[in-house]
């Protein structure tokens, strides 16, 4: 069969593919070979300009040009052909080496220069860099602008919904009340700060030979600053140099990033699960979709598969996020080759992210807040006042407070009359007293509200 996203072994490039798509051109083998072109063109450059390495001929800013559009003209279609060549050598980054080569044997003046394509190299110096700045395009132009929208729709919200009083649960029972806006402000918080720190994250690159120490640079060019050399060639990529390592980059910060990825997950695991409750307790109802059904036998049913979605696809994305984190930084001795294999699976595991941030984008458009049913909620749950009541009569040294709340209320529900009752027999203030005759449920908010506001 013919691979199409109906026949897709998996549901990231198949069922979900809308979804996915726009990771394509990153994570994609094409995507991994564009980079690595890339990495290769750029060494090239970066030798014909470097003082000492005559046998480079001096590029002109036409011919520099020339070799850089062989990045920039970089199609699939020319990718196959880095496959077809793959085909022959089995060695993927040599592929990528001899492919520049051809295209270099068609320009009689750069012809000279194609044996220092891949200089020194080993391959992995070229796959660590290319992953870094997979990671690196992908934070900028993917990870970030989802987050951040679900970000904004949680802000905006937060601010609509600031003064909506919930009655909160805590181990599933009616707790002290907050307001729909400051709960999700929560979120709005725990979010900004975990983007925060995956935008702090360092990207680390290294070009320094088979086991890490520059041992064919030196044979070469003994005379040479080939850290100082390696270091310029990678900031000019966007990357820090890493000064230790074995053949690979020991991959910490890959692991530093996919551990962030999971907490933010994790975050909005707790939320889609968060609203799914809200939803089932009738807290917000779901906007309707001509033409779609939510029960294959229960036509009434809206459900909220969009939070369902979410939180299953984090789960998948963080399973194997959290693989890559724990495999990633372990290498036998000076380099084994299993996280070649692993690191392929970036794009699964982000595609999965990407799954799950659309799911709750969709699932947050479809929401509508019902204060009625938040407010009968609290109406009936008169108990609630029972915290500041108590907390009022210790101010004011009456005796054994926590104890005749707890035998008035616990496991018994009270309503308007009965709690007022209870306040008028207390010997407290008049000022303190009238203030605790006008609160309610709905109204004992501490500073929710201005929480709410503030994120």
């Amino acid at each position: 069969m013919q691979l199409s996203e109906l026949t897709a072994i998996t549901s990231v490039d198949g069922r979900y593919h809308s979804k996915t798509k726009h990771l394509g051109h990153i994570f994609s083998e094409y995507g991994l070979i564009k980079n690595r072109l890339l990495v290769e063109l750029k060494w090239l450059i970066k030798l014909s300009q470097q003082d000492g390495i005559d046998e480079v001929s001096p590029l002109s800013q036409k011919e520099v040009d020339w070799i850089m559009s062989i990045y920039d003209n970089f199609t699939p279609e020319e990718a196959q052909k880095v496959k077809d060549i793959e085909a022959v050598t089995n060695h993927d980054v040599k592929a990528v080496e001899y492919y520049i080569k051809d295209q270099l044997d068609t320009n009689k003046n750069l012809k000279i220069n194609k044996e220092f394509v891949h200089f020194a190299c080993t391959s992995e110096d070229i796959n660590n860099l290319s992953y870094a700045l997979m990671l690196k395009q992908a934070r900028s132009e993917a990870f970030k602008p989802a987050l951040q929208q679900i970000i904004n729709t949680l802000a905006d919200m937060a601010l609509e919904l600031a003064d909506t009083p919930m009655m909160s649960k805590t181990h599933g029972q009616p707790a002290s009340p907050s307001t729909m806006g400051k709960e999700l402000a929560n979120v709005v918080f725990r979010l900004k700060y975990q983007l925060k720190q995956l935008d702090n994250i360092t990207l680390f690159g290294k070009l320094n030979g088979a086991v890490g120490n520059f041992n064919a640079h030196y044979s070469a060019y003994p005379e040479l600053d080939w850290p100082q050399i390696s270091e310029s060639f990678i900031s000019d990529l966007g990357l820090t140099f890493h000064p230790f390592t074995t053949q690979i980059e020991p991959h910490d910060f890959v692991a530093e990033l996919c551990h962030n990825m999971i907490r933010l997950n994790v975050i909005l695991v707790d939320f889609s699960r968060d609203v799914w409750g809200y939803i089932s307790n009738g807290y917000f109802t779901q906007k309707t979709v001509a033409g779609e059904i939510g029960s294959s036998t229960m036509p009434h049913k809206v459900n909220p598969i969009d939070f369902e979605n979410a939180e299953g696809n984090l789960g998948l994305a963080n399973a194997t996020l959290n693989h890559l984190a724990e495999k990633l930084p372990v290498s036998r001795w000076q380099r084994d080759l299993t996280d070649s294999t692993v690191l392929r699976a970036l794009g699964s595991a982000f595609g999965h992210c990407a799954i799950a941030w659309a799911s709750l984008q969709k699932g947050m458009g479809k929401l509508a807040i019902n204060k009625e049913t938040l407010l009968n909620d609290l109406d009936n749950n008169w108990e609630l006042l029972a915290e500041p009541i108590q907390t009022v009569m210790r101010r004011y040294g009456i005796e054994n407070p926590y104890e005749k709340l707890k035998e008035l209320t616990r496991g018994h529900k009270i309503d308007q009359v009965q709690m007022q009752a209870f306040i008028a027999t207390l010997d407290i203030p008049e000022d303190a007293k009238a203030r605790l005759m006008k609160m309610t449920p709905a109204n004992y908010l501490g500073n929710a509200i201005e929480q709410a506001k503030k994120f």
